[in-house]
Parts: C-alpha cells; structure tokens; sequence
C-alpha cells in the first residue's frame, strides 16, 4: 500500500516450510522466521507476531493494519486437500473438466498423464436450462431437478458446490435460482457461482475457475475465520487483508468468497518487492528470484512492472510444460514456480541420476539437519554440508542445525548409490537445484521472447541469496541484488501492495457495430462493484480506476489488451480504439490487417489505490570492507574445491563498503554466498550489490 506513516503495519507470510513475518514501525523493519504448523497455520502466525511484538515493546492492540498472504489454497489443491466438492453444470456438460479444450501438452507423449480433475464424475451433476449467448432463455430451469440434487447433497455429505451454467456470464439468472434453491435445503453449504467469480466466456476455464474457488473455500473460510478470531481475542481491532494473485490487496471479505484469488498471494509480494528494487535503482530489466523453502518462483519485470496475465495454472501434472495444470482465469502476476527450496528432496534414480524436488519435507518433519525427525536428504542438508549456512545462526538461531544427520542423509540417499563422498554428493544436489531453478528462468524468457543475460537478478527468500550468485554464473548474468531483509522479501513487498480490485466480464461487440449505450451500461456497473470491493481494502485512501477491453480480429482464438478512455464512450471512440488495436497489434506481431473486422470479447475494469513511486537512490561513498567476523570453508561450485572464505555480519556493514568475493555475509533471516566470480557492494538503500569481475562474468 506504499505504507509510510510512523503507525505500525505488520505482514505475514505462509510459506510450505517457513511463516515469514515483517513488523514495520515506520522506524524499524523488524523480521522473523518460524516454522509453519501445517496442522493449524493460524497457529505459527499468532505465536510469531506475539514473540516479534514482543520485541518492539508493542502489543496485539498497537497493530494498525495486518497484510497477510500464503499459499494454503495452493497447497490444498496440489496435495487434494480440500473441501467434499459437488459441480452442478448444464445438461450435456457433465465431463467438461475432463475434455478441457481439446489439447494435448505433450503431443508425442502417447501415456500423457493430465491431472486428475477436483471433482469425481459421480459427484458431478447436471440440470436441464439453457441460455443462448446473448442470455435469452431458451430452456427454463429444472428446479425440481435442484431439489433432487440437493438431496443427493447431502446424502453424499457435500461441502461445497460450484455451479456453472452455459452463458451464464451474460445472464446468471439460473444460477442464483439454483443457489436459492440448494440453501433453502442445505442451509450453511459453501456454493460458488461461476457468474461471480469468473463471468467470462470459455467453458472450461469458467468451469475449472469455479471449482477451484469451491474447492478452497470452506478451508481458506475456516482458516481466515480462526485467525481472525484469535487475533480479535488478544485485542487487535487491525484490519486483515489478504494479497492476492495480481499483486494487490483485497478485503477479509473477499478473500473469503473468492479464495481462488489468493493462489500465488506470497509469490505476488515477492514480485511486487523485487520491482520497487528496480525502480529505486533505476534498473529496466530484472529477473526476480525468490527461493524458499518448498518452492523457487521466477518473475520477470521490466520497466518497474511484472508481466501480468489473465490465466493461470496450477497443479502442473508435467513440471515446466503449459497445459498440464488446471486453468484459473483470474488476475496474475505471471511467473514461473517449481519444486526447488531449502526443503526439497533430493533422490537417486535407476539411471544413477540425481534429482532434487518437487517433493518437499516441509516443516514437519523438515530437512534431515533439523533433528526433528526427518532423514531424506534436501537442498539445506547439502547448503549445510558444504559450508554455505552456520548451523549456529540458522533461521536467527532458533533451529539448532546438526550438520552430521545433514552429512549422514546424504550419505545414504545419495552418495552411496553413486559412490561419492558427502562433499561431492552435497555439490551434485546443489548443482541440480540451480540448474533446475537456472533452466526455469531460461525458459519463462524464451516464452516472453525476452532475453535473460542483459538482466539483473533480485534475489530473496531464505534460500536464495545462498544459491543467486551460481544461477547467475549459469545464466551469464553479471549483476545480482540482495534487497535487506531478503529473508523475508515476500512479506516486505506485500506492505507495498496497492489495495485493489479487478473485474472482467464478457460481452461480445464487434467495433464496426459497436453499441455505446449497452458498453456503459455493463462498465457502469462493473466500476460501482469494483469501487465497493476495492474500498473495503483501501480505507481512506483515493482511488483511481482504468479500463481495458480484450480484442482480437473477428474468428481468431485469442485477445489483446487495448487501455479504453475512463469515461462514457460513443460511436465516435471507435476510431482511436480501431487505431490503439492496431499499433498494439503491430508492436506485438509487426503487421496488422487493414480493414479486417475487429470484435471485442471482454471488458476489464481495474480500481485500486494509487501506487507510491519510489525516489531513486543516490551514489554512495566507496568504503573498504570491516574485518571479518570469522572464516568459513565453503565448496565453490565454480572451482569445484572447498575454499576458506571470511565472514561478515549484514548488520555491520556501511553502505559503500565492498567486498571482494569469495565471501559469506550472515544475517538472522538468509545468508548471502559471494562467489569467485562477483565483488559485493552495499549500497544506498543497504542492498547488497553483487558485481561480476569481468565481462563474462567469470573469475
């Protein structure tokens, strides 16, 4: 929210391995890492804010405002823990989820494997009605067939519900019919309307989107509901917002009935971070980098903006491979995630292969170096193992690290089967990983069509200042930074975040018969919505609003955002919406098609909080490096031996002072590796600058 004011303003982050929490006084950022209770999240959140609270001599009732983001609704639909779901679709449109669109991810893979659908077919239901596609009734609803539903409901035990009619985006009358129908006998039932959360066309995506939203609900309601509560009974009055997907914030409220926005809510912080970083700096094109202890996320930003998109998928069946998830058509940052964290498990092969991910110890029981019971061996154990972390001060010292069950995992998951030494068998892991999370990044640049090496990394997360200066080295890049705080970046960027809310509906126009009077009508009614939601998140702050439309050329299968005028249209607009369709067509794909009939497919109105722009940082006096707090040996992947490196404490470090590499800079939250081949700087804001020592960026 670009929070500035001496009030303080407290942010939490869920990760799979790690609750990130950031207490801003408007003096002092003070940060804290505790393990996540998988069981009972609410739980890590309350004992972590009342032990950082405690820090700062303040209590529960001091807390202005609580910004909150976590990937439990993420993990409730990889791991299929979510609520007894029931789908309620047209007649005919039983098995959509299973036919999708028709298209095959892989198509040479003769045993493809798409995911398993949310719902089972015997739990999926239909209803004859029927819509046309401008909302016409052509077949009145069943609602005896509802009724009989709603037994089968609650026979079956039936949590939660989504419905999602034929054109129901341009008309939901059947739906809310239907829903009035199950409640009056299935009272307290969690239904989700596809009209309400996704109302655009496309009948699998719809129907994914909505099920996905059903699926989470009741657990992301319980969960909110709980926190709420306890937070509430220790005295704080502070609003909870959530941070949602597309990087904004959004209402207690909202978040509730539309959980499935809070999917990739802690990678979204990371990004919004990563790109005030870029803007204080001055720096156009950034990879943001975010390494936590169950995921690696990778985002790219350019011009102080993280690409953003409208779709997005989750449960990849196939790792890097579009098409293999379940599509949400909901407002994203877009980035790439993989299984590549501190807790990621590394396993041998049949083939003598080594493989890290995308399981996960998790917290419970955790990397083999935690001692609370887990033996596998994982990204940590081999950071341990190879001098990167002090077992002393991991997680700020509160997770006493045993480095021989680190070395022992190691030994027998993956030296032994090899026949390697610990040492090397801790370098073949962590060589794995970063050319997992390196190949990750190539990738999600090749699908941009934008060039990774010209770009500067930003890294953050407790794992990934360890690991940014070799994925650096192995994508050619030649300058990475390390933001303070880094250890918690998500969490940070989420104080950042505007409060917002974005709303796309479908109504079909072509240009050449364009109706102004129905285009006002719906964007009328889609400002006044999003104005009300986005003002439940925004307090008293002013608000500005933007507008888009999705056009294509009359029979193409895809849209392009063109930015419309905030204001009521008339016919005579369409002559600079045809002009701006066409310069965006050109930059997008050199040449557009003169004459050709243009169509519109989708309307967009966005309402949020106006974002703070960051003042650049000045220059800063060169400083030479303090004397080192201690020496570490450390295993260079880039040599390929172990090296004794010095130490220093983040904490002790001026801005100017410089580095040169190898070095390890130790800090509560993360530890930043220098490697051979980069000098360290700390500069204006107390990043840390790492800065290759050549043009190759090779030693």
């Amino acid at each position: 929210m670009g929070l500035s004011s001496p009030e303080l303003y407290l942010a939490v982050d869920i990760g799979g391995t790690f609750t990130d929490i950031v207490l801003d006084t408007g003096k002092e950022r003070l940060t804290s890492k505790v393990l996540t209770t998988p069981s009972a999240p609410e739980r890590a959140v309350v004992e972590g804010t009342a032990a950082i609270l405690a820090r700062a001599n303040k209590t529960f009732a001091d807390i202005r405002l609580f910004v909150h983001g976590t990937t439990l609704a993420t993990n409730a639909v990889i791991e299929r823990k979510g609520a007894r779901t029931a789908l309620i679709t047209t007649e005919g449109f039983r098995d959509v989820l299973e036919i999708a669109d028709e298209g095959r991810f892989d198509q040479y893979d003769i045993f493809i494997q798409k995911p398993q659908p949310l719902i089972p077919r015997r739990l999926r239901f239909t209803v004859p009605e029927r819509l046309d596609v401008h909302g016409n009734v052509k077949l009145p609803l069943d609602e005896a067939s509802v009724v009989r539903i709603a037994e089968r409901l609650k026979a079956e035990k039936i949590e939660a519900v989504a419905i999602t009619f034929i054109h129901s985006y341009v008309n939901p009358v059947h739906e809310v019919r239907a829903r009035e129908i199950l409640l009056e006998h299935c009272p307290g039932l969690s239904i989700t309307l596809s009209s309400e959360v996704c109302p655009e066309a496309r009948e699998y995506e719809r129907t994914s989107t909505a099920v996905t939203n059903a699926y989470v609900q009741p657990l992301m309601a319980g969960y909110l509901g709980r926190l709420e509560r306890e937070f509430r009974e220790r005295g704080s009055t502070a609003p909870i917002h959530l941070m949602t997907s597309g990087g904004s914030l959004a209402s207690l409220r909202t978040a509730v009935s539309f959980p499935v926005r809070l999917i990739e809510s802690g990678p979204a912080g990371g990004a919004i971070l990563a790109a005030r970083i870029a803007a204080e700096r001055g720096e156009d094109q950034i990879l943001s980098f975010d390494m936590g202890g169950t995921t690696a996320k990778v985002c790219l930003i350019d011009n102080g903006q993280p690409f953003k998109a409208r779709v997005f998928e989750v449960d990849r069946s196939s790792r890097f491979k579009k098409g293999s998830g379940f599509p949400l058509r909901i407002p994203v940052i877009e980035m790439v995630e993989i299984g590549a964290g501190g807790g990621s498990i590394a396993r041998v092969d049949a083939l003598k292969r080594i493989h890290v991910g995308p399981e996960s110890a998790s917290s419970e029981p955790g990397p083999a170096c935690y001692g609370r019971g887990g033996t596998e061996p994982t990204v940590t154990d081999a950071d341990v193992t190879l001098g990167k972390i002090d077992p002393a001060r991991f997680a700020g010292g509160k997770i006493k690290v045993d480095v021989d069950k680190a070395r022992a995992a190691l030994d027998e998951k993956v030296g032994k089967p090899l026949g390697l030494d610990t040492q090397a068998a801790a370098y073949g892991v962590a060589e794995i990983v970063d050319e997992n999370m390196s190949n990750a990044a190539r990738v999600h640049a090749v699908e941009r069509g934008a060039e990774v090496r010209a770009r500067t990394i930003v890294a953050f997360g407790g794992a990934a200042p360890l690991h940014a200066s070799r994925v650096a080295e192995k994508l050619s890049i030649k300058r990475v930074i390390i933001p303070a705080g880094a250890g918690v970046g998500s969490a940070i960027g989420f104080l950042d975040a505007p409060a917002a809310f974005e709303l796309v509906r479908s109504l079909y126009m072509r240009l050449d018969r364009f109706d102004a009077a129905t285009a006002n009508t719906l964007l009328e009614a889609m400002s006044q919505e999003a104005t009300a939601l986005a003002k439940e998140a925004a307090e008293d702050q002013p608000l500005r609003e933007e507008r888009r439309a999705f056009m294509r050329y009359a029979g193409q299968g895809h849209e392009i955002p063109i930015e419309l005028p905030n204001r009521p249209l008339t016919e005579e607009d369409t002559i600079a919406i045809r002009q701006a369709f066409e310069a965006e067509y050109d930059r997008l794909f050199a040449r557009h098609i003169p004459g050709a009939a243009i169509e519109i497919m989708s309307w967009v109105v966005l309402v949020s909080t106006r974002e703070r722009r960051p003042e650049k940082l000045g220059p800063v006096s060169a400083k030479p490096a303090p004397a080192p707090s201690g020496k570490r040996t450390v295993f260079d992947a880039l040599l390929g031996k172990a090296i004794e490196v010095p130490t220093y404490e983040r904490d002790s470090l001026e801005p100017g002072t410089q580095i040169s590499g190898p070095a390890i800079i130790v800090e509560d939250g993360t530890s930043t590796y220098v490697s051979t081949s980069f000098d360290a700087t700390v500069d204006a804001g107390k990043a840390l600058v790492l800065t290759a020592k050549n043009s190759e960026g090779r030693p």
